[in-house]
């Protein structure tokens, strides 16, 4: 089974990963790594990690200067937050393609109560959710196979309603898969999970797999909450990368992320 382990580019967490030899690491990105020196440092830690890892995956900031990075941005209200968010994710998934890695862009986030609303910029939300997937498919035709674009809680990019379903899929995209995200978004209906899970599966290159109550953004040690892992698990695509994606009370030990692979592995043995 997968090891898939989560650090930002700092050396000291880099290094709690990668004693536990994993088969999948994904750096989470700040708008800090786009900078001069932390582009170069970026660089260096991705070619260390590459040494010993196959696969890495690379997440897109989710802010910049305080504002989430949604891909929904329109360009004439926000016109600097939309130039960090196109210019930085056609730098990374270009930075991917050369350096045969992952992109991970979010389609959406979650605006949190006295955040601006960036989906209410736009005259509703279908248009929102047009100008995400044409971005989308852009970003996709830029470098096949190095991108994947994860589910959000944001109404603009939700996993769990069939009818968004087979539009993406229809539109042929690569897509990462937050399994507390869509479980969330179905109001914490394991049914429904499993239903999405099969229905995007063919489409899926990466997963998040973190437990949570569904209710809200609680990103759980697996086993902890109310996901129903024994369903979950032979509905993951085999082929696709996943990491465990767990709040950790320290970033520089990743025990919760290790508690969560050592639970999935019994509940696969009970499996089979």
């Amino acid at each position: 089974m997968q090891l898939g382990l989560k650090a930002s580019t700092d050396e000291r967490q880099i290094a709690d990963r990668l004693q536990y030899h994993p088969d999948v690491f994904e750096f989470h990105l700040t708008a800090d790594d786009f900078t001069t020196a932390g582009w170069a440092h970026l660089q260096q830690m991705v070619a260390l990690v590459q040494q010993s890892v196959p696969r890495v995956v690379l997440h897109h900031p989710m802010k910049w200067q305080g504002w989430r990075c949604e891909l929904c941005v329109n360009e004439d209200a926000h016109p600097e937050l939309y130039r960090f968010v196109m210019d930085s994710s056609r730098r990374l998934v270009d930075f991917a393609r050369a350096t045969g890695t992952v992109a991970l862009i979010h389609g959406g986030y979650n605006q949190k109560p006295g955040e601006p609303d960036l989906v209410g910029d736009w005259p509703n939300l279908k248009v929102a959710q047009t100008v995400v997937l044409g971005r989308l498919s852009e970003l996709a035709s830029r470098a096949r196979g190095h991108v994947v674009f994860e589910n959000s809680m944001l109404a603009t990019f939700q996993y769990g309603h069939p009818d968004f379903e087979r539009e993406l899929l229809a539109l042929d995209l690569p897509l990462a898969y937050d399994v507390s995200h869509a479980f969330i978004v179905l109001h914490g209906d394991n049914d429904a999970l499993i239903a999405s899970l099969r229905h995007l599966a063919p489409a899926v290159r990466h997963y998040h797999l973190v437990d949570s109550m569904g209710q809200t953004h609680d990103s759980l040690t697996l086993g902890t909450g109310l996901i129903d892992w024994a369903r979950v698990l032979p509905e993951l695509n085999p082929d696709a990368s996943r990491i465990y994606e767990i709040n950790l009370a320290n970033q520089w030990d990743c025990a919760e992320m290790l508690v969560s692979h050592r639970y999935l592995q019994t509940v696969a043995a009970r499996i089979d």
